[in-house]
């Protein structure tokens, strides 16, 4: 008699796919310095926005392909079941694209009122807005992919969604801890911004709003209001500039190194949290209304 199979449980899934995501991921990257005519070993490479686009395109593909292969042939599910159902796909974009644009822009516009940092000039390039674009929607894509498609969603099946969304997030954020200028207030930063990219994920199991938050929150920070985009400096259109690094402005690291950051993400895990709670009461609420046996 055959032996039926138990399926993998989901933390070992996430465990699983560490070594090889890292393996496909450095496979990809070599590439991509291949074809830019560079060797991974040059510490001298500064990219330039077309080249940063070429690395990323690299990773996404190297993150899709192994998200992919796991979804296959270890998950047994879909690759849509990983976020991509098209229900609400334009509701959660726009709260996504405008959440995010409205963090950064206050946050620009508080710095400059405190005096905190200085508009210095503009820097409109057409070519370099594109490529800055198409970058940052293949950061968002490849980032929320693992973090939140594969990995939440893996966690979610072996323990309680709360504690997943924390496990993943502090995954997501301990990923940066190698970049420049990083600080424990920008590791601080980037948990939080892992837990308020989750909230809407765990509720809804959809992609979309944390892919549309992950991406205006780069763009914005970085090629429209010129902060380092978590320590990672890039083509700006506008150009600022600091008087001296403080807790407030983030300084090398950019606004995700900021206590201004901290709180306003704080208050959108808050409010967003609220927002699906009140969802998942009324739609609990109007089940038990619509299974209730009428009575004489």
């Amino acid at each position: 008699m055959n032996k039926i199979r138990k399926p993998i449980s989901g933390w070992l899934r996430v465990v699983l796919i560490i070594i090889p995501f890292f393996l496909f991921v450095g496979v990809s990257q070599m590439l991509a310095f291949l074809v830019l005519g560079f060797k991974p070993s040059d510490r001298n490479f500064v990219p330039t926005t077309v080249q940063s686009l070429v690395l990323e395109l690299f990773m996404f593909a190297g993150t899709f392909a192994v998200v992919g292969i796991f979804r296959r042939w270890i998950d047994k599910e879909s690759f849509r079941s990983l976020g991509f159902y098209l229900r609400n796909l334009k509701q959660e974009t726009f709260i996504g694209l405008l959440l995010g644009t409205l963090m950064i822009t206050t946050g620009f516009f508080l710095l400059l009122m405190l005096h905190e940092i200085n508009w210095v000039d503009t820097n409109p390039e057409v070519a370099n807005l594109f490529y800055s674009l198409v970058l940052f929607i293949a950061v968002a894509f490849t980032e929320e992919l693992i973090f939140r498609g594969y990995i939440l969603n893996n966690l979610m099946l072996s323990m309680n969604r709360w504690i997943a969304l924390f496990v993943s997030s502090l995954l997501f954020s301990s990923i940066h801890m190698g970049n420049a200028n990083f600080t424990w207030l920008s590791f601080l930063s980037i948990l939080l911004a892992g837990l308020l990219l989750g909230v809407p994920y765990i509720f809804t199991q959809s992609l979309w709003l944390p892919i549309a938050l992950h991406f205006s929150w780069n763009f914005f920070q970085g090629t429209i209001f010129g902060f380092s985009v978590s320590g990672n400096a890039e083509y700006s259109l506008i150009i600022q500039s600091r008087a001296t690094d403080t807790f407030l402005n983030g300084g090398k690291f950019g606004f995700e190194g900021s206590i201004l950051a901290i709180v306003f993400l704080s208050l959108a895990i808050a409010a967003l949290g609220a927002y699906y709670f009140r969802i998942e009461k009324f739609n609990a609420e109007t089940d038990h209304v619509e299974n209730t046996p009428l009575t004489e």
